[in-house]
């Protein structure tokens, strides 16, 4: 995905949740010139997808 590159901060953004969505979003944001502060509970990143063996719909090893 390309994206214009902007030196001017727009703000900042606070990301609740530190899964795979939550993570994307925080990039997509950063990205768009946002400062981002992600926010997660737990030690770990990476949400649910840390306990899952297999992924749709290619069926690769998640761990």
């Amino acid at each position: 995905m390309a994206v214009a590159k902007s030196n001017k901060i727009s703000g900042s953004v606070m990301v609740v949740g530190g899964g795979i969505t939550g993570m994307q979003s925080a990039l997509d944001l950063a990205n768009s010139g946002f400062y981002v502060y992600l926010v997660e509970k737990s030690p770990y990143i990476g949400g649910r997808m840390s306990q899952l063996d297999k992924t749709f719909p290619t069926n690769d090893c998640a761990m």
